[in-house]
């Protein structure tokens, strides 16, 4: 399969795609030298500094990007590697202290039994934290749906365009629910808006193509794919004005649980 996720597109708001990680980060208790798994580690930068913050023993990054993984196997950090692998199916062969995956989640089906996956991969008082976005509603996300059942876009996905990942996204107090059904002892789960003040409103269509735009080019030939982003860039600016600068309200779901 090509890999359609590219590091410089998605390092253009760098500071701005940071900051719920280390929110996150703060949620978890410390603990003497955790081992530490990063699941959809991207280009390794945050997986690196989540290393440091924790004060971890070893830290193991997973993706299933070559490209991201490219990035980040030029860290040189002790106790720091990443591999290839598939987060939703990830069973290590040892327990570890702290699972962390930050923005990740949403790309992969079923989370019930994702998450039933990386509770058997913590050990005992071991501690869960995620982080990943819930803007479905947002036109950012809604006019890329609507682009995609255009023509020539509707043909050239043969009639089904993929799904926004983050669809499959449940509310905030069913991730509460299932947390308790997956027997951790505490919890803590909060929506939070994120407020990116950009350049401007076609500074979103940068934005999302660094992410959620990234299922449309892998089905579609570059010649489609440039003529699809520059419509969605026509709608969007319709629907939300050409404004300077532009506040880009990002709702994301944080929860933190532990064993």
């Amino acid at each position: 399969m090509p890999d359609s996720w590219d590091p410089d597109q998605y390092h253009r708001f760098r500071a701005e795609r940071s900051a719920p990680f280390f929110d996150l980060l703060a949620l978890i208790d410390a603990r003497d030298a955790p081992r530490v798994v990063d699941l959809g580690c991207g280009t390794g930068e945050l997986t690196a500094e989540a290393h440091r913050l924790l004060a971890a023993s070893e830290t193991l990054g997973i993706d299933r990007s070559p490209a991201m993984l490219e990035e980040a196997q030029a860290l040189t950090v002790d106790g720091l590697r990443f591999e290839a692998g598939d987060i939703a199916s990830f069973e290590p062969s040892a327990p570890f202290d702290m699972v962390i995956s930050n923005a990740a989640l949403q790309w992969v089906p079923d989370h019930p039994a994702v998450l039933a996956r990386w509770r058997a991969a913590l050990g005992a008082n071991g501690q869960l934290a995620v982080q990943m976005p819930t803007n479905a509603d947002h036109p950012s996300h809604r006019v890329a749906g609507d682009v995609a059942r255009e023509q020539p876009f509707l043909d050239a996905f043969a009639g089904a365009p993929p799904a926004d990942p983050v669809l499959a996204v449940a509310k905030p107090e069913e991730y509460a629910q299932l947390l308790d059904d997956l027997g951790f002892a505490e919890q803590h789960v909060r929506l939070q808006v994120y407020p990116h003040r950009l350049g401007s409103t076609a500074d979103v269509v940068e934005w999302v193509k660094g992410t959620s735009l990234t299922r449309f080019r892998d089905r579609l030939s570059p010649d489609v794919f440039d003529a699809f982003v520059a419509r969605y860039r026509e709608r969007l600016l319709e629907e939300l004005g050409d404004r300077s600068p532009y506040l880009y309200t990002f709702k994301r779901i944080l929860f933190w649980a532990r064993r």
